[in-house]
């Protein structure tokens, strides 16, 4: 009875952590918002009320990953590959490769590491991180400003159900009463896209699971996965900072608008 009672409360508070990360998860928020995501509105550059989609032809102006690319990672002198999936994942696998290609990931911070009660994830991505004397306490608010307008760049929701020919966009599995679990699974070392609570505000932030996560799939859009150097991860603690980042294979299969 005692044990029955423990995994009760210990569901609850992965529950908890699992809101928080959408909560918190700022990526395409600025602060206020942040605090109150209820407040999204199309002001913050998301829209609230999403049109889910079968086809990734209407994100022709985002970068896609036509196949797989292999990233590299150095955090703590050591390295960590992850491989991206732009098969099952193509905008989502692309947006973060194009932001890896730039540079954007060198020198962030991973500004979110959880592992009590049980492990669950570290987090980072943040480009206000890049700044030394930004706040600590801010970070998880900042996304992906595209220097060709501007403005911050944000990416779909893009979950593939197992089996289908193509990703489900902008709702998630709930929304949609899609009842398969997705081609990508939140297993131990699933490489995600943070966001906020409207489904299309990915920019920049992303997560790497410490656990088995199913209670995240369709939520959260998984598009690749660590294929070494996991006990790197696991040794991760907030305030540490990925100290260069690049594509050391499958560049040619980035594919980015224009080009």
């Amino acid at each position: 009875m005692v044990m029955a009672w423990w995994k009760q409360i210990r569901v609850h508070l992965i529950s908890v952590l699992a809101i928080a990360l959408v909560f918190t998860a700022g990526c395409s928020v600025q602060s206020e918002a942040a605090q109150d995501p209820s407040q999204l509105s199309t002001s913050d550059g998301v829209s609230p009320n999403p049109v889910a989609s079968t086809s990734s032809d209407s994100f022709s102006n985002l970068p896609r990953l036509n196949g797989e690319a292999t990233v590299e990672f150095v955090v703590r002198g050591t390295p960590i590959t992850l491989q991206l999936n732009g098969n099952d994942a193509p905008i989502t696998a692309g947006n973060f490769a194009d932001l890896v290609n730039r540079g954007v990931y060198n020198g962030l911070v991973f500004h979110r590491v959880v592992r009590q009660p049980e492990p669950f994830v570290v987090q980072g991505g943040d480009p206000q991180g890049a700044d030394p004397a930004f706040p600590a306490s801010q970070l998880g608010t900042g996304s992906f400003i595209d220097p060709a307008t501007s403005a911050p760049r944000y990416v779909p929701l893009e979950i593939k159900p197992e089996g289908a020919d193509t990703p489900l966009y902008s709702q998630t599995f709930q929304m949609a009463r899609v009842s398969q679990p997705p081609a990508l699974p939140h297993t131990r070392g699933a490489l995600a896209m943070a966001r906020s609570q409207s489904p299309d505000s990915a920019s920049a932030q992303f997560y790497i699971t410490l656990a088995d996560l199913s209670f995240l799939d369709g939520s959260y859009a998984v598009f690749g996965y660590v294929t070494s150097g996991m006990d790197v991860v696991d040794q991760i603690e907030q305030g540490d900072r990925i100290e260069s980042a690049r594509i050391v294979d499958g560049l040619s299969n980035l594919q980015t608008p224009g080009a």
